[in-house]
């Protein structure tokens, strides 16, 4: 296939854009509705695209059509096509005003409930005039698809072990341990010193234990000569488990840094458990190969400086 003559001379981005909001909607009739554009331009697009490229990009159904190898190809293209192009539009902004634009990050609750608010305050004192986005994506357990759309320009959270991700890069920011938490007016709050075996019949609210947190937390309770307790209250909202705890009746196990920056706000008190503590990492995941909006690029060094202060900490 002759670039010049077959494809680089007809393909345009607007046919780049339908292609994209055809295989989104699922079909030409939705994708012509979001595009306010007819029915027949959206096939007649499609099917131009077909005939230069000599393959067939939709297999067409009665429910709608679906990519083929060869359209989820081309559409993989697209999308770096665009993503490429907003990054040009941000630094343009950035160049024109360095203190301005917009950043769209992922991240999930536990570090909502920790690193973030801390981080999110001090980058936007810095950059008064940016806004903002964070969306959720649980990174521990792989849910990288808002970064794999470029929907955000990194992810900020747990870094699954082993990280083995061929199409994206992972900068470690810190490590910590788990540690025991009560409520400030829990009869435990007021002990100087507490064995762990002296919590192990306590009511625990614990995460599952085939999820990874929990994984990481029933290691913890064996590689102190302990069986992990049966818990009261079994979830992963961090919210939950909190607002639980606080009440002084139950007690929990939480990632250091959350407790570092949210124990004194939310009535909580770390308990001076001595034991040998499983770590957790939390880090930066980006694209590989894609280079970072100076916006991104100031986030991560904010994130640096915080993770700083949080290595000190515990």
């Amino acid at each position: 296939m002759h670039w010049a003559d077959r494809i680089g001379r007809q393909l345009k981005l607007r046919d780049l854009h339908v292609l994209l909001a055809v295989a989104e909607s699922g079909s030409m009739a939705k994708a012509s509705e979001r595009l306010a554009i007819t029915h027949p331009v959206v096939s007649k697009t499609i099917s131009d695209l077909e005939q230069s490229l000599g393959v067939r990009l939709f297999d067409r159904n009665s429910q709608g059509v679906e990519l083929t190898t060869y359209g989820h190809a081309l559409l993989k293209c697209g999308l770096t096509v665009f993503d490429e192009l907003r990054q040009g539009i941000r630094q343009i902004e950035s160049l024109a005003d360095p203190n301005s634009g917009e950043l769209r990050i992922g991240c999930p609750e536990i570090m909502v409930a920790g690193v973030l608010p801390a981080l999110a305050d001090q980058f936007l004192r810095q950059y008064s005039k940016v806004r903002l986005h964070v969306v959720h994506a649980d990174t521990a357990l792989r849910q990288f698809d808002e970064l794999r759309k470029r929907n955000v320009e990194l992810l900020i959270g747990r870094l699954p072990r082993p990280f083995i991700e061929d199409d994206l890069v992972a900068e470690e920011l810190f490590d910590e341990p788990f540690l025991a938490f009560s409520g400030t007016e829990s009869r435990w709050a007021r002990r100087r010193q507490i064995r762990l075996a002296d919590l192990i019949d306590e009511p625990w609210v614990l995460p599952p234990y085939d999820s990874i947190p929990g994984a990481l937390i029933a290691q913890f309770f064996r590689s102190n000569d302990l069986e992990p307790p049966r818990a009261r209250l079994v979830t992963l909202s961090v919210q939950l488990t909190v607002a639980l705890v606080s009440s002084g009746r139950y007690v929990g196990l939480l990632p250091a840094a959350v407790l570092q920056f949210s124990a004194r706000r939310l009535s909580l008190k770390i308990l001076p458990v001595k034991a040998s503590a499983e770590r957790t990492a939390a880090g930066i995941i980006t694209v590989k190969d894609r280079t970072l909006s100076p916006l991104a690029d100031r986030f991560v060094t904010c994130a640096r400086d915080v993770a700083k202060s949080i290595s000190g900490g515990i």
